[in-house]
Order: structure tokens, then C-alpha cells, then sequence
């Protein structure tokens, strides 16, 4: 997976594109962002519309560094910014209190914001761009209709949501295909004890490495977050997640009654199953391929046109947990 060199002129047209109220697929090293101007309550509602999703559904605000959280946060305890030190630019999202700065309407009225800085070269270009003296920031959901599949490549937002006039961006910034594939590690920082809102490929073990100190899962009356729904994620396929021991027979019967099945399991998985299939894909082996590939495999599953997808479920160890989390909610 090789990441083109960074344009200029393209991030600069992405630039003004911003600044001046309009919407820019971006780049990062987790998925594909729908970009708008945190400040531009207009920009900030527009996506909102372009994806569909709620607006009581917070947003994350991407910023250019470390540097930026004040701008953007109040009472910000030692452990965030001991994160923020160790894994920015990267795949976390801190949740902290946020400054009157920060607008409801990004919020989701609440009293929290969400801040990130993506690793991702043409995203990190755009927002050392973009900051200013006053630190601005860039909203930047998943770049898809809301409930689907994840973009982890431009094709994936062209198909999707796509380009005026036809479309409803006004840019697609492409700087190729995501590192990641999976959105990224959120921990609540907003109430002193550090919580994980949503897994990703920064894990509890490293969290807890990194602090010090136990980091559990948030409860029930953490803030809102992106990905928490029950049902995210989804191909308009239904997926069905099946026990290694038990796919071959699920799947066989299924073809029996003369339905259509798309697959997703390990090799020697595959090798066993006999039933007739629209498509066939080997699982990664390791996590970090695995959710590398994840939204992509999803979207081929997805256009196979069988009338049900079958995936094997991954191994239950600890760093298959964001793995778990996608897939669930994929199914659900």
C-alpha cells in the first residue's frame, strides 16, 4: 500500500475550497473524511445533509497539532496531553471539555469535543494549511452515505457520495488508499478517569502502557460518539458473522435453497467449502491487515450481488477487539 507524494496545488485548491464554506474528501490514514470548516456552522451542517446522518451524532475536529488543543478544549488534564504527545499525528481521538469556541452544532449540543490529528501526509498538509494563527480545524466524518461502509479509498467516496454536479462534494482530495482502513481509537478524557469510546488500532494495551494505569471501555453515561450505534458500518447486503467450525455447513445450506452466497474467510477455511459461491475472499491473518482491508472487502462483498454475505469470525484475542467492534455493528 504505497502513498503517492503529496500534491500541493491540490491540497492548496482543497485549501480555499475550505475556507470558502465548501466540502473536500480527505484523505487519512484511517478512512476517508468528509472535510468542512469546524467554525462554518453552514460547512459543518452541509455535511450533515450530504451523509444523511443526525445531527445530534457528534463530530471530530481534526487539528494540525498538539498545539491546537487549547484552542479547542478547556480544563484539559495531563493524561491527554501525555496521548496526544505519544500517538499525534495518529489514530486517536481525545475527548475533552470543550471551549465556548467550539460550536453545539459540531457537538451534537453537547459539552465535549472530539479532537484528532491524522498521520496521514496530504491530511496533515492540508491542516498545517489550513490552521492559521487561531488554530482552525476541519470536521471530518466518514465520507459515506451514514450507516454504510467506510470510503478506504477515493473510489469508494466517488461511488458513494461523489462530485457537483452530480455529486455533493466539491473536491475529492485523493491521496490514494488509507493505511488503517478503520476509524480511530477514541478515548473520553472528559470527566478525569480515561475511557475508551470506540476500538481501533491504538489498543488498551498500549493506552494503558502509555498512562500507566487501567483504561476500561466507557459506560453508559459517557458522551455520544461516532461508530457507537448499534448498526454502522453495513453493506447494503445483509452480513452474517459465522463460527470457523460452523461456515462450510451454514454456507452449504444456504446454497442449497438456491439463494447466492458471498464469502470472507481464511484460506483453509475456504478450502473446505465446497458450496458454490459469487465470490470468494481470504481473510488477512494479522489485525492490522485485517481492518487495513476490512471496508475494502466489504464494498467487493457488497457488489458480488449475492443474496447474503458470510464472514468467518476473526480470533477472540485482545487486538481483534476494533476488528470485533466493526464487524458487529456491520451485522447487527
Amino acid at each position: 500500500m504505497t502513498t503517492p507524494p503529496v500534491d500541493l496545488q491540490a491540497v492548496e485548491r482543497a485549501r480555499a475550497i475550505l475556507e470558502a464554506g465548501g466540502l473536500v474528501a480527505l484523505p487519512t490514514e484511517t478512512v476517508y473524511g468528509l472535510a468542512a470548516d469546524a467554525d462554518n456552522e453552514a460547512a459543518v451542517t452541509a455535511t450533515f445533509e450530504a451523509k444523511g446522518r443526525p445531527k445530534d451524532h457528534p463530530l471530530i475536529v481534526h487539528v494540525c497539532g498538539p498545539e491546537a488543543i487549547d484552542a479547542w478544549a478547556e480544563d484539559v488534564p495531563e493524561s491527554a496531553r501525555v496521548l496526544a504527545r505519544a500517538y499525534w499525528p495518529g489514530p486517536l481521538t481525545l475527548v475533552l471539555k470543550k471551549k465556548p469556541r467550539c460550536g453545539l452544532f459540531v457537538t451534537g449540543g453537547q459539552d465535549t469535543v472530539a479532537l484528532r490529528c491524522p498521520s496521514h501526509p496530504w491530511a496533515h498538509a492540508l491542516l498545517k494549511a489550513f490552521a492559521g494563527p487561531t488554530m482552525k480545524g476541519l470536521t471530518a466524518p466518514s465520507c459515506n452515505t451514514f450507516g454504510r461502509i467506510s470510503p478506504s479509498c477515493a473510489e469508494h467516496v466517488r461511488e458513494d457520495l461523489g462530485v457537483k454536479p452530480e455529486g455533493k462534494l466539491d473536491m475529492i482530495l485523493d491521496g490514494g488508499p488509507c493505511e488503517f482502513g478503520i476509524e480511530s481509537t477514541m478515548v473520553n478524557l472528559s470527566s478525569g478517569e480515561p475511557t475508551i469510546l470506540r476500538h481501533g488500532v491504538v489498543t488498551r494495551a498500549m493506552l494503558e502502557e502509555t498512562l500507566g494505569r487501567p483504561v476500561p471501555d466507557a459506560g453508559s453515561n459517557a458522551p455520544r460518539a461516532s461508530g457507537r450505534l448499534k448498526s454502522h458500518y453495513a453493506p447494503r447486503t445483509k452480513l452474517e458473522l459465522v463460527a470457523p467450525e460452523a461456515l462450510a455447513e451454514r454456507v452449504t445450506a444456504w446454497t442449497q435453497e438456491g439463494r447466492t452466497a458471498a464469502v470472507m474467510a481464511r484460506a483453509s477455511t475456504l478450502e473446505a467449502l465446497d458450496a458454490p459461491v459469487r465470490l470468494k475472499l481470504v481473510s488477512p491473518e494479522t489485525h492490522l491487515e485485517y481492518g487495513a482491508r476490512l471496508y475494502e472487502a466489504l464494498h467487493e462483498l457488497d457488489h458480488a450481488g449475492a443474496d447474503r454475505i458470510f464472514i468467518e469470525m476473526p480470533p477472540e484475542a485482545p487486538e481483534w477487539t476494533a476488528v470485533h467492534d466493526r464487524l458487529g455493528r456491520a451485522a447487527a
